[in-house]
């Protein structure tokens, strides 16, 4: 039995994909952020505990329970935590990007670190990271969020190169709009740290607030399960690809990037 490390699973596309995979006969260990979620997916038939990407000793303290249930071993990571904060880049505190950036970024890259060497020893494993059509697309309001996707793309891509030879393959998901809790999770952090009142722009965010709070389905939004689906081929199929798409806007995003002109494209993504 393969076992998995998924973080982000209290709902979304982290707890499709625990499911998902302990119906493909995975050992799947589904962490969650607080210790309440993790008790309902132990309900629910899943090996499930904290895991913190902003708590070090969180990180530790949940690998250290994985190597012990396995014996020392880990065949794959998904790296998939992670929150948004809406808001004008010219209206983002410093410190909200550094929160944000804690747990999209540094913990993964810390969790990452501590699973390599596991990996190094039995000479195997697959690590993929969530990434996002908004990790190669820039899209308004989403400046916190794109930096860190951003950032993953760019990480992941080295850790890729740097990892051939070794058995490890690195890969990245990138879903476009999936149904999920990450609207509603968005709005405590953009309370938190967006003042758009004073803002120059809040007669905009007015417009903003309102999809952000009534919501709404984008007509391209898939379920959390045809993220899972591409997962499945992302670690288990024998040579996986860098980078797998998910939904018909990150296929757009794409072609846009590699057929028009910087401007161009500009427009168009203005208009998204």
């Amino acid at each position: 039995m393969k076992s998995i490390l998924i973080t982000g699973c209290a709902s979304g596309i982290g707890y499709d994909a625990a499911h998902h995979l302990a119906r493909r006969g995975w050992r799947v260990f589904a962490t969650c952020r607080t210790e309440d979620d993790s008790a309902r997916l132990r309900d629910e038939g899943l090996e499930s505990f904290r895991l913190d990407l902003t708590d070090p000793d969180s990180i530790v303290t949940a690998l250290a329970e994985v190597l012990e249930r396995t014996g020392g071993t880990l065949d794959a990571l998904y790296n998939n935590a992670a929150y948004a904060c809406p808001g004008a880049v010219e209206d983002l505190p410093v410190e909200a990007l550094r929160a944000l950036f804690e747990n999209n970024f540094f913990g993964q890259h810390a969790l990452t670190r501590h699973v390599i060497p596991v990996m190094r020893a039995q000479g195997h494993g697959r690590i993929v990271n969530c990434s996002s059509v908004l990790g190669f697309a820039a899209l308004k309001w989403r400046g916190a969020y794109v930096a860190t996707k951003f950032a993953i793309e760019g990480l992941s891509d080295v850790l890729r190169l740097e990892m051939r030879g070794t058995g490890i393959h690195v890969v990245l998901l990138q879903p476009g709009p999936i149904t999920s809790r990450i609207r509603v999770n968005a709005i405590p952090q953009f309370e938190r740290w967006i003042d758009w009142r004073a803002s120059a722009r809040a007669e905009e965010y007015r417009g903003l607030m309102s999809r952000l709070y009534e919501g709404g389905t984008d007509r391209f939004e898939l379920p959390a399960s045809a993220v899972s689906k591409k997962l499945v081929r992302a670690l288990e199929s024998k040579r996986p690809r860098a980078r797998y798409m998910v939904t018909t806007p990150t296929y757009f995003a794409a072609a846009l990037k590699r057929l028009l002109p910087t401007r161009l494209s500009d427009l168009i993504l203005d208009r998204a």
